[in-house]
């Protein structure tokens, strides 16, 4: 049977759209009484497989000499370097300036978008030296701790913390 036009446009109504199909739940399993959800596993044709390091391509060198240009910087013109004005408006600035770039540069890994993500990877990187130097770090601090870790599980390194806020539980991602 034919519906009637409507008074108001003289047209026949359109059929009324069907809802969207909701996204299945990640199944659920129990322990004890209460229903666990699962995570998914990511599929694997996402992971891509990463190749060796090319010997004859610029080191990580390069993050201890941008160190030093920065620290160099410090006292350097806010109105000419762009180092000087970061650290000259502060810690906090610095730190909210990294905040952004490592965002960004989390939006490009998840795009997919490969020259974006390694542009913002390098802004995330001067950031980052930008805020040892706010903070009077050094880089061997860093690379001593890397060192130290680097014949250690990163499970069983993470398991040997010690609990800084037993009372202030956190759930993260493994």
């Amino acid at each position: 049977m034919a519906k009637k036009p409507t008074k108001s446009t003289g047209k026949t109504p359109a059929k009324p759209k069907a809802k969207p199909a909701k996204a299945k739940p990640a199944k659920a399993r129990t322990v004890g009484t209460k229903p666990v959800k699962t995570a998914r596993k990511p599929k694997l044709a996402a992971i891509l497989p990463v190749p060796p390091l090319d010997p004859a391509a610029p080191d990580a060198k390069v993050l201890d000499r941008l160190w030093s240009t920065i620290v160099a910087r410090q006292a350097a013109d806010p109105l000419v370097s762009h180092s000087a004005r970061l650290l000259s408006r502060g810690i906090n600035k610095v730190a909210q300036k990294f905040g952004e770039e490592s965002v960004e540069c989390l939006i490009e890994a998840v795009a997919g978008n490969r020259e974006a993500l390694i542009a913002e990877s390098a802004d995330v990187l001067y950031h980052l030296l930008v805020m040892w130097v706010a903070c009077s770090l050094r880089p061997e601090d860093v690379w001593t701790e890397l060192k130290r870790r680097e014949a250690i599980s990163g499970i069983a390194e993470k398991n040997a913390r010690p609990v800084l806020l037993s009372i202030a539980e956190t759930r993260k991602i493994p």
